[in-house]
């Protein structure tokens, strides 16, 4: 996890620069970075390390003596950087994995080289020999990357938003800060002024696409049938692949453990792939509510199953409502589903990173959506509606889920990894036919719970476990999370303010008192820029007027509120 920014063609002054360069500091506590292209005029980079591999040699913006030309600045990790070292026979100068860019660019173009990573990025590559700057973003979007571009040539780029909104105020003429699309490149011609012109946008992987590494880790052998042996014998070996080559870090690795199926099985399988690879420490794990919240109970269960070195941070309503204005802060999100299931993992984010010495953390985002888990599956009209809708989800996951991950552990500078959003992953899962994929006798994620039947990999129990409410397994048996928000916002909002919301919020305007709560937080911060969501993150084929999984009569809670 880094923080990276970069001007082109910007006359802002050098007190300005580095001010919006500092606001994603959070990002990289490690070392930071300021630098001038010496070829151009008004070109810089501002870099925040978090240093998880090769600590001596990278910094950056990158450049090696082969390749004096080109600059990068990326944040992420190239899970295949060694298996194409070997393949195209490349000499590298540091230990870095992001080294790669620049010799795959350099010999095949910058389409193929993104087509090739297998990882995690977001990136910027400047050309000076060939006047050019590209910008890239992985698949998902689990890295993430705005840019803000005007009329006039002048590109700023920022791994948050909150780093170009000063730019923008003192700038003569509007322009939109806006997510980079994941899955795609964009090109620009860069004059001698720093100015820039964008030439093309592509796609190089869409989320729906099989990957297209020609190089790739092994991942043992795969059954080409859809026969239902055959197919959890490749989610399996497919799952543990993906946690395997992500255990690429020189720094303490450890999990978040909410006890339900899909961190559950991260944890299980990084526990044991950790003493497969000899690590000479013990994994620890997280797990963040009330004494009695279901999800401390379950997750109490599965780290003594497994044997990590397991963390129970404690949560009150009290310390979530008072968190609330600094995680919609690092959000940049006004979400209701966003901004409530935050608040867990902001706390305990803040825990390992003041308490342990843990820095690479394996979470399990991506699963529910890929899985199809969410509660409202169940009331998919057909297999073919519920594919369709899971797809729609996975292109999403850069506004929702993944930004929330990303957000709450990079605020406290921790390096975030995601197994469940393994390229190789999620394109045999999709690839599936849609009958097998959909819940099966009241059961959401059937398919990926009976892969793993019969393992004892985790408890039996919590392999069936049932998805809870959105939030709700991390507070007390007595009364939920979402219980008590909802008390502390209708004594902050009237029924009056929450009739001028259209009038007030014309573009996604709230419809709840929560959704207006939190509104008014965002705007109170970064003042018209609703537009950086598209939408309210809420579930299909049913009447609902809240996202929360609570609010719907299919919902069977684990405990009484």
């Amino acid at each position: 996890m880094c923080g990276i920014w970069a001007l082109f063609g910007s006359d802002e002054c050098l007190s300005v620069q580095c001010t919006c360069a500092m606001k994603i500091g959070h990002r990289g506590p490690d070392a930071f970075r300021f630098e001038n292209v010496n070829d151009y005029t008004n070109c810089c980079f501002g870099f925040h390390r978090l240093a998880i591999v090769d600590p001596l040699y990278g910094m950056q913006p990158l450049r090696i003596k082969k390749f004096p030309f080109l600059w990068l600045c990326y944040n992420g990790e190239i899970y295949n950087h060694l298996q194409l070292k070997r393949h195209f026979k490349f000499d590298y100068q540091t230990q870095v994995d992001g080294e790669i860019l620049l010799h795959l660019y350099n010999q095949n173009g910058i389409q193929e080289m993104a087509s090739l990573l297998d990882g995690v990025f977001a990136f910027i590559l400047l050309d000076t020999a060939n006047r050019k700057v590209f910008l890239g973003r992985d698949t998902y979007g689990v890295r993430p990357l705005f840019r803000l571009l005007t009329d006039n040539g002048f590109l700023a780029v920022c791994s948050e938003a909150k780093g170009l909104t000063q730019i923008t105020h003192s700038m003569s003429e509007p322009a939109k800060i806006t997510p980079f699309p994941p899955g795609h490149f964009e090109e620009f011609d860069l004059k001698q002024t720093g100015k820039v012109k964008s030439v093309r946008l592509e796609s190089f992987h869409s989320c729906t696409d099989k990957p297209r590494h020609a190089v790739h880790d092994s991942a043992g052998e795969l059954a080409t049938d859809f026969a239902l042996e055959a197919v959890k014998h490749n989610i399996r070996i497919l799952f543990e692949n993906a946690v395997r080559k992500r255990l690429m870090a020189h720094r303490r690795i450890g999990c978040l453990l909410s006890g339900g199926l899909d961190s559950s099985l991260v944890a299980a399988t990084l526990v044991k792939l950790a003493k497969e690879e000899k690590l000479q420490y013990q994994i620890q794990t997280f797990a963040i509510g009330a004494d009695d919240s279901p999800d401390v109970v379950a997750a109490r269960k599965v780290a003594d199953h497994i044997g990590s070195n397991h963390h129970e941070v404690n949560f009150t309503p009290e310390e979530g409502i008072c968190a609330l204005e600094e995680v919609i802060l690092h959000l940049e999100s006004y979400d209701i589903t966003t901004v409530r299931a935050s608040v867990g993992m902001y706390l305990v984010s803040k825990y390992i990173r003041e308490k342990t010495d843990s820095v690479v953390i394996f979470s399990g985002e991506g699963s529910d959506e890929l899985t199809q888990g969410y509660i409202y599956f169940h009331r998919a009209p057909t297999p073919k509606a519920a594919a369709e809708d899971s797809e729609r989800l996975l292109k999403e996951l850069y506004m929702f889920d993944v930004l929330r991950a990303d957000r709450t552990t990079a605020a406290h500078g921790l390096e975030l990894r995601v197994p469940f959003l393994d390229h190789r992953f999620t394109a045999y899962y999709l690839s599936l036919p849609e009958e097998m994929r959909v819940p099966k006798d009241g059961v959401e994620k059937h398919l990926l719970r009976d892969a793993f039947r019969g393992l004892n990999l985790i408890p039996d129990e919590i392999l069936w476990r049932r998805k809870e409410a959105f939030s709700d397994g991390i507070t007390s048996m007595k009364k939920s999370w979402y219980t008590s928000l909802q008390e502390h916002i209708d004594s902050q909002v009237n029924d009056s303010e929450l009739e001028e919301a259209p009038n007030l919020f014309p573009y996604n305007p709230p419809t709840t008192k929560e959704g207006f709560f939190f509104r008014q937080i965002f705007e109170k911060h970064y003042p018209g820029r609703s537009k950086w969501i598209s939408h309210y993150w809420m579930p299909r084929w049913i009447k609902a007027t809240d996202p929360s999984a609570r609010t719907l009569s299919i919902y069977k809670p684990d405990k009484d509120q």
